[in-house]
């Protein structure tokens, strides 16, 4: 069953200007040097996306319901793989880094709200980001 997190993603923490920045103050070096294996689920409607956290909730499994309900990438679960801080839309990173790691049996949800649509956010793992650049 997914545990949900709403940290911030659905009203009131529209960008992750000023606002984000200082919520963050004290746990903003731990983001950076750090990646993060990501999945999401995107839904165009609110309403969609509530009715994916229902069957999430509900024990059905995280590839299931992404093929189902998701908009992207949903043929790989929604997978976006490691993403390093400021390499997301503010909006989802600010849910995403905040998230404990979890597995697909058994996810720590977060919810963002983008111009792309309602996200449900989870993070498989946790790294020291890689120096490839």
């Amino acid at each position: 069953m997914g545990k949900n997190k709403n940290a911030g993603g659905g009203k009131g923490d529209k960008g992750g200007g000023k606002g984000g920045d200082e919520k963050d103050s004290g746990s903003g070096k731990q983001k950076l040097g750090v990646e993060i294996k990501v999945r999401h689920i995107l839904c165009e409607k609110h309403s969609k996306k509530e009715e994916a956290l229902a069957q999430l909730n509900a024990g059905v499994g995280w590839d299931e319901v992404a093929a189902k309900f998701s908009e992207h990438k949903a043929g790989d679960g929604g997978d976006l793989g490691w993403k390093e801080w400021g390499s997301l839309l503010s909006e989802f990173q600010n849910v995403a880094f905040e998230l404990e790691p979890s597995s697909l049996k058994s996810p720590i949800l977060g919810e963002a709200k983008t111009n792309q649509g309602y996200h449900i956010i989870m993070v498989q793992d946790r790294r020291k980001a890689s120096k490839r650049k």
